[in-house]
């Protein structure tokens, strides 16, 4: 069967097209066998640069999804879609009027709110800046003042999961478990911040660090990527999360948004215990096995 020739997908927004990127992605991910060339129109706000992108549309026709919010520019788009027979569709219609029915208002209308530099905003940037200082271990200091405070062995994700996590507001720290190191008391007695144990299967954990190794063409002892060494690493850090009773997270096979949605999981039942989390995953740290999991 011969495969057919990629589908073109128009995402339209009049603000960073973040929000109509993310709702088409979580899509596409469903039609693996779907070829798509995706064209990407962002801060289209007034009538001539609509102009424009119905004309790439008009080049190049497909779907087109958008977010779009002054009626005369959607308006435009709409009109142009019927005319030539192109399918569209707003990514947030049906949520702004279910919201629109609940709250008995209409929605504002205002164009990029959600990117407004509020205090919000101003606080998600204190959140990187804070997570950037007390990566790998760094302004040990300060490190309590941390909301999360991720623990692991090398590659375990530590620094995306916090990453992902300052975007979201958090200020979060990491502290590598390196052979040989003891953790200060002042910081692991902390019960300020939420620590989260990260650990890895070993063989998985292994072949990670031996890429790592090839591409970074490092002479580093091998015993950093050897795998009864690994074993004994996550062994050892395993026995660590048991004594301080801290949750733990096997991130072999989740994505960092996963693992991060699950940190602000057990963050929130914390701070609000009525809320049960939703997952029937035992996050609890159990005591190490002979096995690899």
């Amino acid at each position: 069967m011969t495969p057919k020739a990629p589908y073109n997908l128009h995402l339209v927004s009049d603000s960073s097209g973040e929000t109509v990127t993310n709702v088409a992605r979580a899509c596409l991910v469903q039609y693996e066998d779907v070829q798509v060339t995706e064209h990407f129109w962002w801060l289209v706000r007034t009538p001539g640069q609509m102009n424009r992108v119905i004309e790439g549309i008009k080049a190049a026709p497909g779907l087109v999804v958008f977010t779009l919010l002054d009626g005369n520019v959607r308006s435009l788009l709409e009109q142009a879609c019927r005319q030539h027979q192109i399918p569209h569709v707003s990514a947030i219609d049906s949520v702004m009027q279910a919201l629109s029915r609940y709250f008995q208002r209409q929605a504002a209308s205002e164009i990029g709110k959600q990117h407004a530099m509020d205090e919000g905003y101003f606080n998600r940037i204190d959140a990187m800046h804070f997570t950037m200082a007390h990566d790998d271990g760094q302004s040990i200091e300060t490190m309590g003042d941390a909301d999360i405070i991720l623990v692991g062995v090398s590659r375990t994700s530590k620094t995306p999961t916090c990453m992902y996590l300052a975007n979201r507001g958090f200020k979060v720290a990491n502290i590598p478990l390196v052979p040989g190191l003891v953790l200060p008391d002042s910081i692991v007695n902390d019960t300020r911040p939420l620590f989260v144990g990260l650990t890895r299967e070993p063989k998985s954990l292994s072949d990670i660090r031996q890429s790592r190794l090839r591409i970074m063409n490092e002479d580093r002892a091998v015993s950093y990527a050897d795998l009864d060494n690994v074993r004994e690493e996550v062994a050892d850090s395993r026995r660590l999360f048991t004594k301080h009773n801290w949750p733990v997270i096997d991130v072999t096979r989740r994505s960092i948004e996963e693992t991060a949605a699950t940190i602000i999981q057990l963050f929130n039942q914390r701070h609000h215990p009525q809320f049960q989390p939703t997952s029937s995953t035992d996050l609890k740290a159990q005591p190490e096995t002979s096995t690899e999991s």
